[in-house]
């Protein structure tokens, strides 16, 4: 018979129904975190949930169901996620886990909201020059690199100069995770959303992108090497599947890209998973 509370229950079926978000939507992501260890899994997957919402308000599921005003909604979200952690229940599940993990991992609150300010940033038509994508990069990924960080890091006080190179490891790999949705989402998102992140992409181009993402999980690999063990595993499976996926991706023609979407076929990934087991045991 379980002796857990109430509340107990509650936050258990919380964190469920944010790990089954991640599982539906990201297959990659979802594999690499099954190295974590459970608290930072759940931790991972209350902060994949929440952006994942945020996403879906933008993207175009609140326009399917014909909310009113998709700006109002999405900065109604941003102040519940941003004072989540002032409430003990929540009825929302995904919003329950959020609040659990920010009490626990203490985000920044500016970090947040650089992360729906690149939300909002897509509800505008108009195309990124070169200094508005990289502040649309920085708040949409990079900044969640740095809460995930937040989230290895609890219960550990590393030095100020590690913290600052896994702090630049976490912004590189947020970072070259974005760039990559960007090449492999090109149809989608010049063609069905109307977005501008890469309009004049050509051979050049790509291969460029593709070369800067190598760099940046390079950084990220490097950096990981400081993480604690617990996070260690699924940071660097992580990296190993989008390196993978990278260079499927420069291999790939750029008429091939708006044609359809580059996977890393399940096997693959399964063998990245396992090579990443392999090395560090």
């Amino acid at each position: 018979m379980s002796h857990r509370s109430a509340l107990q229950h509650y936050h258990a079926a919380a964190s469920q129904s944010a790990g089954r978000i991640i599982s539906y939507y990201s297959t990659s992501f979802s594999w690499s975190t099954r190295l974590f260890p459970a608290r930072i899994r759940r931790d991972i997957q209350a902060l994949y949930a929440v952006v994942r919402i945020a996403d879906e308000i933008v993207d175009g599921a609140a326009a399917e169901a014909h909310a009113p005003d998709i700006r109002a909604l999405l900065d109604g979200y941003e102040k519940q996620v941003v004072h989540a952690a002032d409430a003990a229940f929540h009825t929302d599940p995904v919003l329950h886990a959020w609040a659990n993990t920010q009490r626990r991992c203490q985000f920044s609150e500016d970090h947040i909201r650089a992360f729906f300010a690149s939300m909002r940033r897509d509800l505008d038509p108009a195309p990124h020059d070169a200094a508005s994508l990289q502040r649309y990069i920085h708040g949409s990924a990079e900044v969640i690199g740095l809460m995930c960080l937040d989230i290895f890091l609890v219960g550990h006080h590393p030095g100020e100069k590690d913290r600052a190179t896994m702090a630049d490891g976490a912004r590189a790999l947020g970072a070259a995770f974005q760039k990559v949705n960007f090449l492999r989402d090109l149809a989608e998102d010049t063609d069905c959303l109307g977005r501008g992140y890469l309009p004049e992409l050509d051979t050049a181009t790509k291969r460029q992108w593709c070369a800067e993402i190598r760099d940046e999980l390079a950084r990220a690999r490097r950096a990981a090497h400081l993480l604690p063990p617990g996070a260690r595993r699924g940071v660097l499976a992580a990296t190993g599947l989008f390196a993978d996926l990278n260079e499927r991706i420069d291999s790939a023609s750029v008429d091939e890209l708006h044609a359809r979407r580059i996977r890393v076929p399940a096997p693959r990934k399964a063998q990245i998973l396992a090579g990443t087991l392999w090395r560090r045991a």
